[in-house]
């Protein structure tokens, strides 16, 4: 068996199908890792999400930004803004049924056999991984509960900068979300900078892309993530970026995981 992880999709399904046709995915035997934002921006994603759930359980997906987005507006907390292409999707007579595939998706995924964990952004550095996983936990379960709609509603914005654990619950929820699907750089107190979109070197001199603080728990763990189309596909120690920026004409990115000494990649280009 083979453990594929793929970059950011967005949409773009063609560059998908080519991808998995260069892997040699078989849904039979191996597993897919998708870094999350599997839809929005991209010309596809009705077809995207068609594909990847015709794969069953083959398929590992972790939560990104576009995802909880796309749950906003078809709960109608937030309305469609304007570079979103998530029409088709919202006019499925399966909406109902896609809107609870995508608010069951975990924030972050573990694999003990090979040392792994896949989040969409990042792992906010103060937190072990145990605790980490409490914390995903924590807002997987609000977005499964009877409640979810009141959540998502509770997730724009970006404050509190910094974790606490004596945040209020509307507080602590949009915290934890935005470090697990919007987080690239914080400083040394733990303040994060959810603005600053560009690659290493763009940010203040005070902010550091948050895989390189000292303070991160996680090293003995392979980190993959997606997320920060300008950082590209990326290796960092045991960290891994693998969204390549095809929605922006860039490319769609693989990785294999479950070699034991390298970590084979293959990319296609997007138009």
């Amino acid at each position: 068996m083979a453990i594929y992880a793929i970059g950011d999709i967005q949409g773009c399904v063609m560059p998908l199908e080519q991808l998995l046709e260069r892997i040699g995915f078989d849904p039979s035997g191996d597993q897919l890792w998708l870094t999350g934002d599997l839809i929005n921006r991209g010309p596809n994603s009705l077809a995207t999400l068609q594909l990847l759930r015709s794969f069953g359980d083959s398929v590992v997906t972790v939560m990104g930004n576009h995802d909880m987005h796309f749950l906003a507006v078809a709960t109608g907390v937030q309305r469609l803004r304007r570079n979103d292409t998530l029409t088709t999707l919202l006019k499925s007579p399966d909406l109902e049924d896609i809107v609870d595939w995508i608010r069951t998706r975990p924030f972050m995924h573990c694999d003990q056999s090979i040392k792994t964990i896949m989040v969409h952004a990042g792992i906010y550095p103060g937190w072990s991984r145990k605790q980490a996983q409490a914390r995903a936990s924590e807002i997987e379960s609000a977005l499964q509960g009877e409640d979810y709609i009141d959540y998502i509603g509770s997730m724009y914005g970006n404050r509190p900068s910094k974790w606490s654990p004596d945040l209020a619950p509307e507080e602590r929820f949009r915290f934890i979300v935005n470090t697990f699907t919007r987080m690239r750089y914080c400083d040394r107190k733990g303040n994060l900078s959810l603005a600053r979109k560009g690659p290493p070197g763009t940010q203040p001199k005070r902010y550091r892309p948050w895989f390189e603080h000292d303070s991160v728990k996680c090293r003995s763990w392979r980190i993959v993530f997606g997320h920060w189309a300008s950082l590209g596909c990326y290796q960092y120690g045991r960290f891994i970026s693998l969204d390549s920026g095809c929605v922006w004409g860039g490319k769609l990115t693989a990785a294999r995981l479950d070699e034991r000494f390298y970590v084979p990649m293959w990319q296609i280009g997007c138009s």
